[in-house]
């Protein structure tokens, strides 16, 4: 399995560590600012895109604008849980990264369509999704939930501190 697939994966398979740990109280809790926010809006937004991006690839077109945005996904653990498992089982069946593929995506002036491989539209949804893994840690933190994973939302790249700041 291709490494950009393994990374993919493996992102993915935070979140589900996350929602193991989660209420749906929690999931939904919209209280931190400044955004006011809940981590199943994040998560659903992270899933969104591997949806796009997965449903695109027979016609070899995806439409980043048209997410399902559902939003039984950001409030339901059990939703967003068949969710992400069905993701990460259709990733595994994925195999050329090398395939081409048009994108189209808002990026605040209009719809653009941009030609990438598969590889590379991966590779940008999973450093999408560690960062808004990073927005979630922050909620965490803010709700005072636990959860025991030190590199949740940390880009591999990041230098890591030695030592917590107080």
């Amino acid at each position: 399995m291709h490494l950009i697939i393994q990374s993919s994966i493996l992102s993915l398979e935070k979140s589900v560590k996350l929602l193991d740990v989660l209420t749906d109280d929690i999931l939904t809790n919209t209280s931190v600012s400044p955004y006011y926010s809940s981590i199943g809006s994040h998560l659903r937004h992270i899933y969104d895109i591997y949806d796009c991006i997965i449903n695109g690839l027979d016609d070899k077109y995806v439409d980043l604008t048209q997410r399902t945005r559902d939003l039984q996904i950001e409030s339901c653990i059990e939703l967003a849980l068949n969710k992400v498992n069905d993701l990460i089982e259709r990733l595994k069946l994925l195999t050329s990264m090398d395939s081409k593929i048009i994108v189209n995506d808002d990026l605040g002036l209009g719809h653009v369509k941009v030609e990438y491989t598969l590889g590379s539209i991966l590779a940008q949804a999973n450093s999408h999704a560690i960062h808004h893994c990073a927005i979630i840690n922050y909620i965490l933190d803010r709700l005072e939930v636990s959860f025991d994973d030190e590199d949740f939302g940390f880009n591999p790249t990041t230098p890591k501190l030695k030592t917590k700041l107080n």
